[in-house]
């Protein structure tokens, strides 16, 4: 797997490419964010993953995030020693996949890497473009807008079904509430339709009859969980 990791501490930036290295990483530096740019548009594709640290000399992460998102759906997880609330939900917002907060154990960040990089799998598989998204045991054809869960046929609503579906193309990633209510509803702004879509959320958990499929982001949003097998 290759890894650009983006990263201004050159302490951290010398020792934890060793570390992944031992776990089979391909790491390429960038020390700060127009260069990490310019390594994604060089090398468009070829890397799997970006370890994304916000305190950049040059640019703020959460910028370089926003502009990766803008040219890539490659997986980016945000690292910072900022613990507060604020920052994690604006990564979120932004694009990023996952946040890891410094200091951390490498076990558990090469445990968040794979696990995205399992959920980005699970987004190609699941195809923006195909007509049948198969997830667990969610079964959604989006030609015939028939769901289907372990093979019982569930009756939704037109919202409804919108709202699985776009939940459906990006499983285990957090897609906000602004995005949910303009994808789904058109309407933008983060007071318009908030109760509206909590009672969608509500009627897809109990006729899907599976509540943990759908877990609530506080905050921030909704994504599909879907379990490794």
């Amino acid at each position: 797997m290759r890894l650009l990791l983006v990263e201004a501490d050159d302490h951290v930036a010398a020792l934890l490419p060793m570390v992944l290295a031992r776990h089979g990483f391909d790491v390429t530096r960038a020390h700060g964010g127009e260069e990490a740019l310019r390594a994604l548009a060089a090398d468009a594709g070829g890397f799997d993953i970006v370890l994304l640290d916000l305190d950049l000399p040059d640019q703020d992460g959460h910028e370089v995030c926003g502009e990766i998102r803008r040219r890539s759906s490659i997986p980016v997880i945000m690292v910072s020693a900022r613990w507060d609330v604020r920052s994690r939900i604006r990564g979120l917002y932004v694009g990023a996949d996952d946040y890891v907060a410094k200091p951390y154990h490498t076990g558990e960040l090469l445990a968040r890497i794979h696990a995205v990089s399992r959920r980005s799998t699970r987004r190609e598989a699941a195809g923006e473009g195909e007509s049948e998204l198969r997830l667990g045991q969610v079964h959604i054809n989006l030609e015939t807008r028939r769901v289907s869960v372990n093979g019982s046929t569930v009756h939704l609503t037109r919202k409804e079904f919108e709202l699985l579906a776009l939940l459906a193309r990006r499983p285990g990633v957090v897609v906000t509430q602004e995005t949910i209510r303009s994808e789904v509803w058109g309407v933008t702004g983060p007071e318009q339709g908030g109760r509206t879509l909590w009672v969608h959320v509500a009627s897809l958990r109990s006729k899907l009859r599976v509540p943990e499929l759908i877990e609530t982001v506080r905050g921030v949003g909704y994504r599909l969980v879907v379990q490794d097998v």
